[in-house]
């Protein structure tokens, strides 16, 4: 909160009362809170009905937060002490932080500029120095005397090139408990300070004051977690673990409550998936089961080449689905070109040989009319003219989308292929058979199902991801789904040859990255190269395929990031690349103006195609062999790795050139370092999960609002969850409604509820 925007600061004995009672809070006082009898709240009721509604609407606006259970699950994010001084030299640039420290300077100066005066404060963690900066607040100087310790919040910024907090917010301790050397005033000083996740406008501390306020309310709490599963693991009950993980009195109760709630939130979390499995069994799915001498017969005896024994199984295993009266959930997940659209196609056929439709959903038009025709050229003049792929964009002209759309309702058009224009109200199939939904990571759990829904009885569903997903992550997001894995690449691939360009420590070889393209493109071969944003100021928006797992910022230079505008115009410009034919592709062209871009760059009327992230995926250029990212850094690990995987798809060999100005030894070099050293896609997929350490690994879009972790790390928890996923299963056999289990059926009720407000939000 910014400090002139609230009232004068109590006095630092008065502030460290409130601290050491953590019960006798101010924000109890505040216009509109309620009086509210101890024991008298439940989980399910609103927050306001605690700490009143004006505060209730900033907890919203700041975390989301609604119910009491939502206040209650805003876990603190670490504990300080109040005689533990934070290292103020690890602190983040442009970052809100909440540090404890102690003050060692005052001073006051003049403005020169105009009438006031400047008040700065150098605070101290005993090595570093912070600087506070108040402006016409001269008073605080009898607050922030030399030798206060507190608590300080704000957002930390670098001014001539010194960290300073502008007008933070702060709670000051009272330093003269720590100097009586008493028992008592010992064990004030050790207590742990939960520190919670915090905004510019709701400090810690007032978290902290309205989460006592929602303890002393809250009546009795159910345990999700049954007894007996509890026992097993030494588990303290949730009530228990809810007061020690907030008010803990030593550090021993804070780790005791997480390990409990950790436990509580993957089994919750598991129980959720186990019983959306079931559900999705228990429906009734017409089987599809290809025709001796039908469609998938044909294909098979045409194809010139054979399907890889990865490609076997898994085919064999979706056989097996489709032969089932319940719908298939499969996920598929493979190398980047191992063949896994193939295996697709030939479900598609299946379904086809038993009269019924298929729908595959791309995340770009660019890859949908790419999809288009591939599968036409690899079924062939007559399966294609017997099956009628259909394209459906929302880019299509109107007497086109009119054809496709009477198409797909007569059951004509056996398969279709398009974006999320297939998901409209418009769209209606004679009998929809099979879903694909291609590169699951860009859409959500939400617009799998309104597909689904499309067909008279539930269809089969195929997922498809070239991002492999560590098993940890697969267990927390789709644990609903069955899983298989292509990790064999077709016979013939030549490989590709990954190099970093660091020109934070080599600015001289940007030259050499376009000499070797140009080397590369007199051998008759094309090349891609990557830009993160269309214009100098703006980026690839996400509906025209830029990714949505980039990193922040972090470890980047401050500068312009390359643009297609910019790097078309220089690269036509530049003489190594003279006579050569260099075109843009990128989101805001027109759907007929994309297609044109990669039908000429196919068919090599195209020698350099400037790109944004529309290429990430699908498309397939066999003589392309050079693919330029340049501001590597901006990109995921899986995005680069999706990236790199359009080169050196046939007889050519590849070469991908990660062009970063990252420094050395920051998280953005490490990304980019990463996808060099390795073209093992698993491998990848685990390094960027123990990269993103705390981040957002799931991606809300992916797991259909099942991504809100609270304390479980899929990095260092995949233990932990696949126990918690055994005993969910032990549990929900014995009691296939959970009727003896009325805690956990709350539970799993207030999970959806919170994810149906997540989407609605989404909406």
């Amino acid at each position: 909160m910014n400090a002139s925007a609230v009232p004068a600061k109590r006095s630092a004995s008065a502030a460290a009362a409130a601290l050491a009672a953590p019960h006798a809070v101010d924000i109890a006082s505040a216009p509109g809170a309620p009086a509210v009898p101890a024991g008298s709240v439940t989980l399910d009721q609103k927050v306001s009905s605690v700490v009143g509604g004006r505060t209730a609407a900033a907890l919203q606006k700041a975390f989301g937060i609604v119910t009491v259970a939502d206040m209650l699950a805003h876990y603190p994010r670490r504990y300080a002490r109040r005689g533990e001084l934070t290292a103020l030299g690890e602190l983040p640039v442009n970052e809100t932080v909440t540090i404890v420290a102690e003050v060692r300077r005052v001073s006051e100066r003049s403005m020169k500029a105009k009438r006031g005066s400047i008040l700065e404060v150098s605070i101290s963690d005993g090595h570093g120095i912070l600087t506070l900066t108040f402006f016409n607040q001269s008073w605080r100087a009898r607050e922030l005397v030399p030798g206060a310790r507190g608590i300080f919040a704000g957002k930390v910024s670098d001014y001539r090139g010194a960290l300073q907090l502008a007008h933070p917010d702060y709670e000051l301790f009272d330093d003269l408990a720590l100097d009586t050397g008493s028992a008592s005033a010992k064990k004030w000083a050790e207590m742990p300070i939960p520190i919670y996740p915090a905004s510019g406008s709701m400090a810690s501390w007032q978290v902290q004051k309205c989460m006592g306020l929602v303890l002393d309310a809250l009546g009795w709490v159910g345990d999700p977690v049954p007894s007996a599963v509890r026992a097993e693991r030494g588990l303290m009950d949730f009530s228990a673990a809810l007061e020690l993980v907030h008010r803990p009195q030593k550090d021993s109760d804070w780790k005791r409550a997480r390990d409990a709630l950790r436990y509580q939130e993957a089994f919750v979390l598991q129980m959720a998936l186990l019983e959306q499995r079931r559900a999705a069994h228990a429906l009734k799915a017409t089987p599809r089961v290809p025709k001796p001498g039908g469609y998938l017969d044909r294909f098979d005896r045409a194809l010139a080449f054979e399907l890889t024994g990865d490609q076997q199984l898994v085919g064999s295993e979706i056989s097996a689905d489709l032969a089932r009266d319940e719908p298939m959930n499969r996920l598929v997940q493979g190398e980047v070109g191992s063949g896994k659209t193939l295996v697709a196609l030939r479900a598609m056929l299946a379904v086809a040989d038993s009269g019924g439709q298929s729908a595959l959903l791309a995340p770009t038009e660019v890859l949908a009319a790419q999809h288009l025709r591939s599968l036409v050229r690899v079924l062939g003049p007559d399966l294609a003219a017997e099956l009628v792929p259909t394209l459906h964009t929302g880019q299509l002209p109107v007497a086109a989308k009119r054809k496709a759309l009477l198409r797909m309702v007569s059951g004509q058009a056996q398969i279709v292929i398009g974006t999320h224009a297939l998901l409209s109200d418009t769209v209606q199939f004679y009998d929809l058979g099979l879903v694909v939904v291609d590169e699951q990571h860009r859409f959500g759990v939400e617009q799998r199902e309104t597909l689904r829904k499309k067909g008279a009885q539930p269809p089969h569903v195929l997922v498809l991801t070239a991002t492999p997903i560590p098993r940890t992550v697969a267990m927390t997001v789709f644990g609903d789904l069955d899983i298989s894995t292509i990790a064999e690449l077709p016979a013939g691939r030549q490989g590709i040859s990954s190099f970093v360009v660091p020109l934070a420590e080599k600015p001289g070889w940007v030259g050499r990255i376009w000499e070797r393209t140009a080397e590369e493109l007199a051998q008759g071969r094309q090349a891609f190269v990557v830009c993160p944003a269309i214009e100098p100021t703006v980026a690839e928006p996400a509906d025209a395929g830029g990714g949505s797992d980039g990193p922040d910022d972090d470890g980047t230079p401050a500068r312009p990031l390359s643009a297609v505008s910019t790097v078309l115009a220089e690269l036509r410009a530049n003489p190594q690349l003279a006579g050569r034919r260099i075109e843009p592709l990128h989101g805001r062209m027109t759907s007929d103006e994309k297609d044109q871009a990669m039908q000429a760059f196919a068919a090599g009327e195209i020698d350099v195609l400037v790109a944004t992230t529309v290429i990430e995926v699908g498309v397939d250029v066999p003589n392309a062999s050079t693919m330029v990212v340049l501001d590597a850094e901006r990109f995921g690990v899986s995005q680069l790795h999706q990236l790199r995987g359009r080169v050196g798809r046939g007889s050519v060999p590849g070469l991908c050139l990660l062009v970063t100005h990252a420094e050395p030894e920051t998280l953005a070099r490490e990304r980019v370092d990463a996808v060099a050293s390795t073209l093992d896609g698993f491998e990848l997929a685990q390094i960027d999960l123990e990269l993103r350490r705390e981040g957002n690994v799931l991606g809300s879009n992916q797991s259909g609002g099942r991504s809100s972790l609270r304390l479980l790390t899929v990095v260092s928890d995949g233990d932990l969850i696949g126990e918690a996923r055994q005993a969910a299963a032990e549990v929900l056999e014995a009691d296939p409604g959970l009727a003896g289990h009325p805690e956990l059926r709350d539970a799993l009720a207030r999970r959806l509820d919170e994810n149906d407000r997540a989407f609605l939000e989404k909406s």
